[in-house]
């Protein structure tokens, strides 16, 4: 699994990069990003992945974030992969913004044709793990999840679908209840098809009813004035009331004034970092 070096920038004391590969589970070229603190240098780090939301690639967090100081600070690897599988050739793919290319909603696609590449749900949680240790002076037994959006959605189902293997979640405006939202809708019947049950597979707010893993502390942010609150794609409402059923610790914020934009994300990425290294770094 070898990797081509795209870009490389002395960033917060360590590198920001950009790599290239073949995926296997995705059957094309991918890019993922990858921060490393200057204690990378001399030991080994955990590391956060960042899932990013729709339209994105890897360039919107690592450009916009602010992640890389507090990272930095509390030795921590930040590994952001794409959104999507690129230019499979598969009709239909850029047609729309919520579907398709900038949109795999990190699920692993049942229905012709996208199954063949649209498989984000191996790549982030199997394929790039196992590329990331193998190449990056990383501890495997130490890692979490975050993201913002679909990859908030995306960072809850990884955390809830797989108990122990994450150390800590957090998310920014995550979607919490697809199967009951447009978005989520949209994309999982072409996805995953008409069968709803499927579609709960992928669903942090039925996954969370279900979940009897290790307690799993979660940090939300969520921007008061955010126009996919109020178009109900969002639904965060839903997740914490089966969380407080089932007492899963979530810490909820709901953040007056801020909409859905990277400017939200970048006035609380710290909090995040902070508390992901309160787990990582226990």
């Amino acid at each position: 699994m070898s990797l081509t070096q795209v870009s490389s920038n002395k960033c917060a004391g360590g590198f920001q990069k950009v790599f290239e590969h073949e995926s296997t589970e995705l059957k094309c070229k991918m890019k993922f990003a990858v921060h490393l603190p200057p204690k990378a240098e001399t030991g080994k780090c955990p590391v956060m992945y960042w899932l990013s939301g729709l339209t994105c690639t890897e360039q919107n967090f690592i450009t916009k974030a602010g992640s890389q100081v507090p990272a930095a600070e509390h030795g921590i690897i930040i590994v952001a992969p794409d959104t999507s599988p690129r230019g499979c050739n598969i009709e239909g793919e850029d047609e729309s913004w919520d579907f398709g290319t900038g949109a795999g909603f990190y699920v692993n696609a049942t229905e012709d044709p996208w199954k063949t590449n649209y498989r984000m749900y191996s790549y982030v949680t199997e394929e790039l793990p196992k590329l990331i240790n193998a190449n990056f002076p990383t501890d495997p037994d130490r890692m979490s999840i975050s993201g913002h959006s679909m990859g908030g959605h995306g960072a809850l189902i990884c955390a809830l679908k797989n108990p122990g293997k994450y150390k800590a979640v957090s998310a920014f405006a995550p979607i919490c209840n697809p199967v009951q939202c447009p978005w989520g809708q949209k994309a999982f019947s072409g996805y995953l098809g008409s069968n709803r049950s499927t579609w709960e597979a992928y669903d942090a707010t039925v996954l969370a009813a279900a979940y009897s893993g290790p307690q799993l502390d979660i940090l939300i942010d969520q921007g008061r004035d955010d126009q996919f609150l109020s178009a109900s794609q969002l639904l965060p409402d839903n997740l914490i009331a089966v969380c407080s059923e089932k007492k899963i610790p979530v810490v909820f914020r709901l953040q007056p004034g801020y909409d859905h934009s990277y400017f939200f994300i970048y006035s609380f990425m710290a909090d995040h970092i902070k508390h992901h290294a309160k787990y990582l770094n226990a």
